[in-house]
Parts: C-alpha cells; sequence; structure tokens
C-alpha cells in the first residue's frame, strides 16, 4: 500500500468519528473505540484462511458476536464484550482494561462496526497497518481539547534520539513512561534496519527486548496496540506494557537502555476526597530508599527512578523540562549525585514549539550509569543549543529530522571521543559545572536575537504559555525556599 493509499485509509478511519462527534465522543474516545474494535477484528481474520488458529478470544465475546445483533441488543453485547475482556489475563486483558463503550448511539456503532468489518487488516503488512495507526494517534495528538498531545512526543525527535543512542539487539530497552510507545517502536525500528538478525534474535526481538510502563489505562490500551498493529508482542501473550505508577517502587527489574519522555508538570498529585464528597489534588511527595533526595517533584522523581532502573553501564535519554536544570534543594542534591554516579555526556536544548503543549521548554539528557567510584564519574558535559534564535511551530514551521541532522553528527555515535566544538555544540569540565551557583545545568551563550527581529516574533499563545512557565517555575522555588526557612526556625 502506498503513502497515498495509508492516508485515505487513515482519512476513512477519521472520518467514521464525524458521525460520532454529534455524540459528545471526543477523538480520544473514539481513538479507544477503534483500538478495541480493531482488536477484536483483527484476532477473528486470525482464525481464518491461510492461518486458521484457535482463536484467543471466546467464542461468546468473538468479533462474530457483535455482527448479529441490532439497536440496544447491540448496545448490550458490546458492553458485555468490553467487561469480559477486560478480566482476561496477558495482553487481551490489557487491551480491554476498564474500557467502556463510549458510543451511545447504537445505530452508529453498527454502522462503524459494519465498515471494520469491510476491511481486511491482517492482509496489511506490519509498516502499513503501524503508519495507519500512528496517523490516527498523530490526528489525535492535533486535537488539542482532548489533551492527547501530552502522550505524544515528537516522532522525529524520538528518531533522531534513538540514532545517537544506537540501540541493538542484545539490548534490554524500557520506556518507564512509555505513552503511545514511541520510543519503544523508534529502537525496534532502528534495530529491525540495521542490524541482520538470527532467528533467536528475532524472537527476542519481537517479545522480550521492549518494555514499558505507563499510568494511564487508556493510553496503555492505544500502545500495547500500537505495538501490535507494528508485530511487536503476541495478543495472546504477556503484556510488554505494565499499567502501573512507575515511581511508586522499585520494580526490581534492571535495563541496558532507558528512553523516555515522562509527563510533563512538576508536582506529583492525588485526588483526596472529604467527607462532604469534595475532592481535591494534593502534591505527593514520593519516598523510596533507593531516591538521593525526597521530592513531590516527578520530573526530579523520574531522573532518579531511571537511574535505578538501569544496569551498571547502562544508558538513559530523557527528556526533562528546564527546571531539573536549575532547581535548587532536592534538585541540587539530585543533580550533584547524578553527575557523580553517571556520566552525565550529553544535554539538547530543544526549542520551543514543537510539543503540543505550547511553551514548554526542555532538554533531553544523555547519561550512563558507571559502577560505585569515589571518583566522579563525570568529566565533562557536552551541550548542543537547539534553542537559541530557533522558533518552530506545529503547523507554519514543524520541526524536521533536517533540523535534528547538525546534533547527530556532533553528538558523534560510537565514538564521543571525536567530538568538535562548534558555534551551538559547546563542553564544559565537570570543575566548570560544580563551580556554578547550585549546580546549574541550565547553561547558554549564544546572544538571543530573536525578539530584534519583528517578522520573527513568537505568536502570543506562545509569549503567554511561556511566561505561564516561568511564573510557575518562579513560584515553585518560592515555595521551596519558604518550606527551607521554616524547617530552619521550627525549635527542635
Amino acid at each position: 500500500m502506498s503513502v497515498n493509499d495509508t492516508q485515505t485509509l487513515v482519512s476513512r478511519l477519521w472520518s467514521y468519528c464525524d458521525t460520532l462527534r454529534d455524540d459528545g465522543l471526543s477523538y480520544s474516545d473514539y481513538v479507544e473505540q477503534l483500538t478495541c474494535l480493531l482488536f477484536l477484528k483483527m484476532a477473528h481474520e486470525f482464525t481464518q484462511p491461510p492461518y486458521n488458529r484457535s482463536s484467543i478470544v471466546p467464542e461468546n465475546l468473538s468479533w462474530p458476536s457483535l455482527l448479529r445483533d441490532e439497536g440496544l441488543a447491540l448496545d448490550w453485547k458490546y458492553r458485555e464484550v468490553l467487561v469480559g475482556l477486560g478480566n482476561e489475563s496477558g495482553t487481551l486483558g490489557l487491551v480491554f482494561r476498564k474500557a467502556q463503550n463510549r458510543i451511545q448511539d447504537p445505530a452508529k456503532l453498527r454502522r462503524l462496526i459494519d465498515a471494520m468489518d469491510s476491511e481486511q487488516w491482517t492482509s496489511l503488512d506490519a509498516d502499513v497497518k503501524g503508519d495507519l495507526y500512528e496517523g490516527l494517534l498523530q490526528k489525535n495528538a492535533e486535537d488539542v481539547k482532548s489533551g492527547a498531545g501530552q502522550y505524544f512526543t515528537p516522532r522525529q525527535l524520538i528518531r533522531a534520539i534513538v540514532e545517537v543512542m544506537c540501540p541493538g539487539p542484545e539490548d534490554s530497552i524500557h520506556d518507564p513512561a512509555c505513552g503511545t510507545g514511541g520510543f519503544l517502536l523508534a529502537a525496534h525500528r532502528f534495530i529491525s534496519q540495521k542490524h541482520l538478525l538470527d532467528p533467536d534474535q528475532i524472537r527476542h526481538l519481537q517479545n522480550r527486548l521492549l518494555s514499558g510502563v505507563e499510568l494511564v489505562d487508556n493510553t496503555a490500551r492505544i500502545c500495547v496496540m500500537n505495538l501490535l498493529l507494528h508485530g511487536i508482542g503476541r495478543p495472546d501473550g504477556n503484556s510488554l506494557i505494565d499499567v502501573a505508577d512507575a515511581l511508586a517502587k522499585d520494580s526490581g527489574s534492571r535495563h541496558t537502555l532507558v528512553l523516555t519522555n515522562p509527563p510533563f508538570g512538576r508536582k506529583s498529585s492525588v485526588t483526596v476526597v472529604g467527607a462532604g464528597g469534595s475532592s481535591a489534588r494534593e502534591s505527593l511527595t514520593i519516598e523510596r530508599q533507593d531516591f538521593w533526595a525526597t521530592t513531590s517533584n516527578k520530573q526530579l522523581n523520574f531522573i532518579q527512578h531511571v537511574h535505578t532502573q538501569l544496569d551498571i553501564n547502562g544508558r538513559a535519554a530523557m527528556v526533562v523540562p528546564d527546571n531539573v536544570l536549575f532547581e535548587g534543594g532536592a534538585g541540587e542534591i539530585i543533580r550533584r549525585h547524578l553527575l557523580h554516579s553517571c556520566d552525565v555526556h550529553t544535554l539538547l536544548r530543544l526549542p520551543t514549539g514543537i510539543f503540543y503543549r505550547p511553551g514548554v521548554k526542555a532538554n533531553v539528557l544523555f547519561f550512563d550509569r558507571k559502577a560505585a567510584s569515589p571518583e566522579p564519574c563525570t568529566q565533562e558535559l557536552w551541550i548542543y543549543d537547539l534553542r537559541t534564535n530557533q522558533r518552530f511551530t506545529l503547523k507554519q514551521r514543524p520541526l524536521t529530522y533536517h533540523h535534528l541532522e547538525d546534533f547527530i553528527s556532533a553528538f558523534s555515535p560510537g565514538n564521543r571521543q571525536a567530538r568538535i566544538e562548534s558555534e551551538r555544540f559547546h563542553r564544559f569540565s565537570y570543575e566548570d559545572l560544580v563551580s556554578r551557583d547550585q549546580l546549574s545545568l541550565d547553561i547558554f551563550w549564544l546572544r538571543d536575537t530573536t525578539f530584534e527581529d519583528i517578522d520573527n516574533l513568537p505568536s502570543p499563545e506562545d509569549l503567554a504559555a511561556e511566561i505561564a512557565e516561568d511564573i510557575e517555575t518562579a513560584l515553585g522555588q518560592f515555595t521551596e525556599i519558604a518550606t527551607t526557612l521554616s524547617d530552619r526556625t521550627e525549635p527542635s
């Protein structure tokens, strides 16, 4: 199937959603329904020629059971299918875990089922099915109202990160905040294309090399389906994705490579319901013995968690917001420990305007965990500034792979000793770093001329989002200072 044919199929699938929006169904809800129905349809197709496999779905909950009813009978049957399969184990149970029928009009549900029944999904190769599903996720992420963009890391950025990390078939690759699976898919694609694999390596690549954790049920469901459509994992096997709070505890697993973009937002929180039924969000401080510092800042906690998840000599690349680089208190403690116990070798300062949440200021931090040593493991940190004097938007001037090619070349994958300083790529020694106030890694050297060019000014919404982000960060820092001063003045 050509690119145009794939786009046509994506458009056709997406057009079905238009008939459901009148019932208040969001894009995210639609993708959830599509995921459940698509899984059932493909599971049924595998029981037919030429596959003739045993069904992994109980007969009374299978795809044909949805073809027999109309009206309220179909509505009840679909609900029965979702609840029944949600109680199954493994990948099957995860795909349908807590799934609900969001389609209120049985006639429209019938129309969607009939439309999907007319396609032979298993006849499409993995690349086409994968591209098709990624196309739907892209459209879903573009819908700002649904909030789905928070789970969608720009694919061109993911591709660049994976290329400089050079994953191999011997790796154990993990994402503790996997979202819809972008990093896992890119790593799988890189290994498949760059290595000649033997049968054992192929089986390892498909069923054991990748793993992830996702907190949100619906996102985990989409991630698993995304992997399956790309030929990764087994619908009748154990799930490669766990639905859990990755920060809650040390899972005990260790990996040679961690690739992740933890969710944006500084505070971990829980919903507390009062006696009168009112609810409120309260900050949640994570306390773990394997952590260097106790804090409610989930970004800082994810850095500590990723360190724990790495094998000795394991490698990590993670997207982090600016506050991780300069925040005092627990932030300074964590950065100091990270520089001592890991080789923190590269930092990529990302431009604004590339994420679906406006105004986000983020970076990619690259580090390798090392064995315990009395001497700091970080000798030098190389910083690539792709932010200063760079302006991108999601539609008018989107970030492309071409914009990242100079960074990939400067990173010098496989031979970091060959790095050369340039206008945007500078080296800082360990001594340079520890001499900075609060060991801040928020380092820049280029002169920002953005506002000197009136034609190159950011949009009002981007400016407003950046200001809000800066105010939020500043308030967080003042709160920590106030807490520290209060602790010091309390009587012993």
